[in-house]
């Protein structure tokens, strides 16, 4: 078969088909397998029970569900689901925001596929425009999205040490490459792979950036507030015109029903409707179907704050506890803050392998983590820093989160430094 460029780029081996795979893998066969890799939300029984609930609601209605599957929604998405969010902005947080605001695609990751490519990649006059990432590490699913590699470049973070086993980056503002390729500045708040929250004041400090610039600034709210609420740390839902905000439903427990929002200014939804149309005619419509009454009482925030946040925050605690219990005295380690997502990001400081190494020792044991470097992308040098790290899920079970931690202690103090 001959592939253009475009069918090798998709086709070669990266990241994320790698996390995915595994995750595939894991979840077939008899043996059992410790998967702390992918980023699958945990099943929480209260959040299951009620989509449920929601669903047998729609099997009752009269030609409800019939419509549902039949039908398709124009390519922005459910009028009433799109109404539903822009009154619940209006109300909870004062965002002067209407359904011309909103637009629904497949999921998060084609949404940053058309946003990535819309904005940065080859320009009409032959010039090229970057998307710039300000902190890396950053999620896994951005680094094969662009047509071509070249069209990221990211920012070395600020390490802050916080005690013997704790740290935190920062986004370091100096070192920012704001030059005048510059198509975009993205983030994820929380942080996948590390469960970083960037502060308010970096957020507007970036926002301030871009708009000096006149490039809109994307914040990647997956894990975040209004919904799905997997924050621990202060964080004030924040949009205005100049910001791109990507939501999902993916983490409140809804990841096969394919829905990803954007929240942007009405020409950026205008834009992305279009690449709907062409890309995927609709969007899937079951999502939005069985959330949309939760939008309009408003009960999804309530869901957030009082169930998953609590879950995840608790389970958080539960796995870095089990993380200093494992790794003990001989293993020089650090944990990033757990401030959000479902994710611990652990810094190994004195082994003598790769991360990549080492997480070929924890799969043959059927413990599945990520390798750190698949996070560094769009940095001009090496950083040994990357392959030092690994990002591990604690949304398991915790028999499963503890027994996979204990894996990863054995082999990675098989590689102690003497």
């Amino acid at each position: 078969m001959r592939l253009s460029a475009f069918g090798q780029k998709f086709t070669a081996r990266s990241g994320i088909l790698a996390l995915m795979d595994d995750l595939g893998r894991a979840l077939t066969g008899s043996e059992k397998k410790y998967m702390l890799g992918g980023g699958n939300p945990a099943r929480i029984s209260e959040v299951a029970k009620l989509w449920r609930e929601q669903m047998e609601r729609i099997l009752s209605e009269d030609d409800r569900f019939e419509q549902m599957v039949s039908n398709y929604d124009p390519p922005q998405g459910n009028p009433a689901f799109i109404n539903a969010l822009a009154e619940l902005f209006r109300r909870e947080y004062g965002w002067d925001i209407g359904p011309g605001n909103i637009a629904v695609t497949n999921g998060s990751q084609t949404s940053f596929f058309m946003l990535f490519n819309m904005l940065g990649g080859r320009q009409n006059d032959g010039s090229r425009r970057r998307i710039l990432l300000p902190i890396v590490p950053e999620y896994i699913g951005y680094a094969d999205q662009t047509l071509d590699a070249e069209d990221f470049v990211s920012a070395q973070p600020r390490i802050e040490l916080i005690g013997e086993h704790r740290f935190k980056y920062r986004v370091d503002f100096a070192e920012l490459q704001l030059g005048e390729d510059l198509a975009a500045i993205c983030v994820s708040r929380p942080t996948n792979p590390t469960g970083n929250v960037l502060t308010d004041e970096e957020v507007y400090h970036l926002d301030e950036i871009a708009r000096e610039h006149d490039v809109p600034l994307i914040l990647d709210n997956a894990y975040g507030v209004p919904f799905p609420g997997m924050i621990f740390a202060p964080a004030t839902p924040i949009w205005n015109e100049n910001i791109i905000l990507a939501m999902s439903l993916s983490k409140i427990g809804l990841p096969s029903v394919r829905t990803g929002i954007i929240v942007a200014r009405e020409e950026i939804i205008a834009a992305l409707c279009s690449c709907n149309a062409i890309l995927s005619l609709a969007n899937a419509g079951v999502g939005q179907q069985l959330v949309t009454p939760l939008i309009e009482s408003g009960e999804i925030l309530r869901i957030s704050s009082e169930i998953v946040r609590p879950f995840y925050e608790s389970k958080s605690a539960r796995a870095l506890q089990c993380i200093d219990d494992e790794f003990g005295d001989d293993l020089a380690y650090a944990v990033h803050l757990s401030e959000g997502s479902l994710f611990l990001w652990v810094w190994f400081r004195n082994i003598s392998i790769t991360t990549m190494e080492l997480y070929e020792r924890c799969k043959a044991r059927n413990t599945i983590v990520v390798p750190g470097r698949y996070f560094f992308f769009g940095l001009e040098e090496d950083w040994p820093h990357r392959d030092q790290c690994i990002r591990i899920n604690y949304g398991m079970p915790d028999e499963d989160v503890r027994r996979g931690i204990r894996v990863i202690a054995e082999e990675a103090r098989k590689a102690v430094i003497p």
